[in-house]
């Protein structure tokens, strides 16, 4: 893989060219781990020469050490931006590689700080959660695994000083163990610890812990659904809601999730919280990075399969894949947008994003391709994320069946050319011609694709393709 560097602080501006269509939303671990009204979605495409460039990052020093499954965040001292890893799995991948190794590197140096260990008696442990609130770091939650297989959920909040390097006391203890949870903080004041996993099962929990008085408060649970209550889930706060997506839910080995939900944090009683979801293909996702962007929420990488800590399918098919995959979604709009472009390397196993400027972000460690666990650091620079804009609409096509088992139809006054992709941006098939345009689908699983339309005469439209089984 071709990787393109950039002097450090320079800013990749990427002018992205948007082209969107509204459309209703289709209904339709080893141990470890509604009445909502239709959510209506814009799917917006990057198209010809302005879109996204491939493959295109920072590459920063690497950590000391390969690392997956660390808890990752940023602090800013002064002037200065540093970014932080906290305990995590080494490259073994086995139960005894699991520790409390702790790092930080000050954007701008060469080479990544040692830091005091992160100060859990229990011994090594994953699936933890670091957040930054108030120029403080809170590492909550986590698993450690013993030599038997055997795993404990942590109710362990561990407090470092970034300003002294050093850890401070530890706060009050989770009221309920928990790992692999949906952490996210709210007006840099408290907390938001949302489902997860805990010790046997998944759990509706929401955990709000206030940093200022180190005192927990229980917030309105998730609904006690499968397709809330999830282990491996990401998600961020705008505003006053929070989003998260992906998750592995309860049941034979672990299914991943398809719903995207959301919760309205009441602004004069925190712990009071309104929650919805809906079915949504592009929320799938497991141990993805997720940050606020530019007022939008943005996941990164992640494995649509669900696995084991040492990357293995929890369904028995073997090690999964790292995906590249970027998704965006816009409050404004109700948008979740796949990213069709290559913008960031194969990255999975992520236990957090550190955000080191209104537009830049850093992914510390985690699984790359055949679940090899990295030392590498990136920077993605996403200066440009454009506000939606409105598609244009072509009239003079139809499109039939659809949703479609073998194939579907293109019916158009004039020369088209059709390419279909699905929702990471693989392009799957094209064909090109006018009057009717057949177009098979028979080698296709059951899903969600998009057909991008483009006429002789530049005008472009998209239209959701369902493929049925």
């Amino acid at each position: 893989m071709t990787e393109h560097h950039f002097p450090a602080g320079e800013c990749l501006l990427w002018v992205i060219r948007l082209f969107q269509v509204l459309s209703p939303v289709i209904h339709g671990r080893e141990k470890k781990k509604s009445d909502i009204r239709p959510m209506r979605f814009l799917v917006l495409f990057f198209l010809g020469g302005a879109a996204l460039p491939a493959q295109s990052w920072q590459t920063l020093p690497a950590l000391p050490e390969p690392v997956t499954n660390n808890a990752v965040t940023e602090a800013h001292i002064g002037d200065s931006v540093f970014i932080y890893s906290f305990a995590g799995l080494d490259a073994t991948k086995t139960w005894s590689g699991i520790h409390l190794k702790a790092w930080r590197l000050r954007l701008g140096d060469t080479a990544w700080q040692a830091l005091p260990s992160v100060p859990d008696p229990t011994g090594g442990k994953i699936a933890a959660a670091a957040s930054t609130v108030g120029g403080k770091i809170y590492v909550i939650g986590g698993y450690h695994v013993e030599a038997n297989g055997n795993e404990t959920s942590s109710r362990k909040v561990h407090r470092f000083d970034p300003a002294t390097n050093s850890w401070l006391p530890d706060g009050a203890d989770l009221p309920l163990a928990i790992d692999d949870q949906v952490q996210a903080v709210w007006r840099d004041s408290l907390i938001f610890v949302v489902s997860g996993w805990s010790n046997t099962t998944n759990v509706n929990n929401v955990q709000i812990y206030n940093p200022a008085t180190d005192t927990w408060l229980a917030g309105t649970p998730v609904p006690d659904l499968l397709n809330y209550k999830v282990f491996g889930g990401s998600g961020t706060i705008i505003g006053d809601t929070l989003y998260y997506a992906g998750g592995a839910r309860t049941g034979g080995a672990f299914p991943p999730t398809t719903f995207f939900r959301k919760g309205y944090i009441h602004p004069d009683d925190p712990g009071q919280i309104d929650w919805s979801g809906a079915t949504e293909s592009l929320a799938r996702g497991y141990r993805m990075g997720c940050v606020e962007l530019l007022g939008k929420a943005l996941w990164l990488g992640g494995s649509d399969v669900t696995y084991n800590y040492n990357g293995i399918a929890y369904n028995g098919s073997g090690g999964v894949p790292a995906l590249d995959r970027l998704t965006l979604y816009d409050p404004a709009t109700g948008t979740l947008t796949p990213f069709l472009n290559q913008v960031i390397a194969p990255t999975m196993d992520l236990r957090g994003v550190a955000k080191v400027s209104p537009t830049a972000v850093v992914l510390a460690g985690g699984m790359g391709p055949n679940q090899q666990v990295t030392d590498q650091v990136r920077l993605y620079e996403l200066a440009q994320v454009v506000p939606t804009q409105q598609a244009q609409v072509l009239p003079e096509y139809r499109i039939f069946p659809n949703p479609a088992l073998d194939f579907f139809t293109l019916q158009t006054k004039h020369w088209v050319q059709a390419s279909l992709f699905n929702i990471y941006g693989g392009k799957v098939g094209q064909v090109s011609g006018s009057g009717v345009v057949r177009f098979s689908v028979a080698h296709l699983p059951a899903g969600v694709f998009f057909l991008k339309i483009q006429t002789s005469g530049g005008r472009l439209s998209l239209q959701k393709i369902v493929v049925s089984r």
